[in-house]
């Protein structure tokens, strides 16, 4: 790479150094795009669909039947069988055939028109949480609704009323799919643009001090560089909001104007923070050592899958100094729950923090740090 003193020079000698980088070119575009349909896909279906279940009835009536009818409904399961024998349920679930299991009482439909409660049995395999919990709370909530309609027919029998005087309606406010995708994805997308942003930087530093030694440059230059890595993560920015969320059916709630101020703040600290650590990199080897596999552990630090509050109080400090925490939270908030750029003051205080600490260290090493040997 040419020593170019000017502004000008230092951008489009760093496009040229990114483009003609096999490494470089393929980290910071490439895998972005690749990342952007291989990740959502294992969570293409959004919730848990079609798990297999049994349905053990030991009562074998009208009421026992429509019931069935109900479940069978249901998208989250899927009736394999119906059974009479609690123990071939159970056997079913040990052998991981099924995910659960309903148990129908032998006085069924005798407990519900003497009025007495009828008690039905709900069994989901722990071995799956994920799984457990969708199946659980799909069979509850047919069961509930089958209870609501036979109350419904002991009271119009009674002559106490037709209809119930109000009805519960759920809507999702902000995940309206109400899907691990839209939830996952809509965060990790912050944290895949900073984590390649970061490689490609780190390679490109890597090169030059393996080619040229230590490297030093002028606030031309160091601006130039700057420039061009935003350039490079806002486009990254603008095909995960503008394209990959539209084309994958995740929600977008936020105006225009909040999400580009805010992706601007983000990239600027990713772009801060890859200067001063990069300039630790003596070969390009280093970046995918150590970069690519804290991607992980910064995603639980975000706490966007753990609640802050449950974190100790050290570790919720420590995780302000990567720009991917208050990143990945700022951006939820404003692409998926339409808050306005004050709702997140918090985190945008935290990025100008990290932009003017950690581009004051970049320009201190890479401009004012003088040692003696390399």
């Amino acid at each position: 790479m040419k020593k170019i003193e000017t502004f000008s020079g230092a951008f489009i000698t760093t496009f040229h150094a990114i483009f003609t980088d096999k490494a470089a070119i393929s980290v910071m575009l490439g895998a972005v795009v690749l990342y952007s349909f291989f990740y959502p896909l294992g969570y293409q279906e959004q919730v848990a669909a079609n798990q297999p279940i049994y349905i053990v009835d030991h009562d074998r009536s009208a009421l026992s039947r429509e019931l069935i009818h109900d479940i069978q409904s249901l998208r989250a399961v899927k009736v394999q069988a119906l059974v009479i024998d609690a123990d071939e349920a159970v056997q079913a679930v040990r052998a991981m055939k099924i995910q659960g299991y309903v148990e129908i009482p032998a006085d069924f439909e005798q407990s519900i028109w003497r009025g007495t409660p009828a008690d039905i049995a709900l069994f989901a395999n722990g071995a799956s949480l994920g799984q457990a919990s969708s199946v659980l709370a799909s069979l509850a909530s047919a069961i509930s609704g089958f209870a609501q309609e036979i109350a419904v027919r002991q009271a119009a029998f009674t002559g106490a009323g037709i209809r119930p005087p109000f009805e519960l309606v759920q809507r999702p406010l902000f995940n309206t799919r109400e899907g691990y995708g839209s939830f996952l994805v809509t965060g990790v997308a912050q944290l895949i643009i900073q984590q390649t942003l970061l490689i490609g930087l780190a390679v490109l530093a890597g090169t030059r001090r393996e080619l040229y030694g230590r490297i030093f440059l002028t606030h031309k230059q160091i601006m130039g560089i700057s420039a061009a890595a935003m350039s490079i993560g806002s486009v990254n920015m603008l095909y995960y909001l503008g394209f990959m969320f539209w084309y994958q059916d995740y929600p977008q709630h936020g105006s225009l104007g909040s999400v580009l101020t805010g992706s601007v703040l983000f990239i600027s600290a990713v772009v801060a923070f890859g200067l001063f650590i990069t300039s630790f990199f003596r070969t390009r080897e280093r970046a995918f050592q150590l970069i690519l596999f804290t991607a992980l552990p910064l995603f639980f630090l975000a706490n966007l899958s753990w609640p802050e509050v449950s974190s100790p109080t050290w570790l919720v400090w420590l995780a302000k100094i990567i720009p991917s925490t208050a990143g990945i939270n700022m951006m939820v908030k404003i692409t998926q729950y339409g808050a306005p750029l004050c709702a997140a003051k918090n985190e945008i205080i935290n990025l100008l923090v990290l932009i003017f600490v950690y581009g004051g260290l970049g320009w201190w090493r890479y401009h004012f740090y003088k040692i003696t040997r390399q």
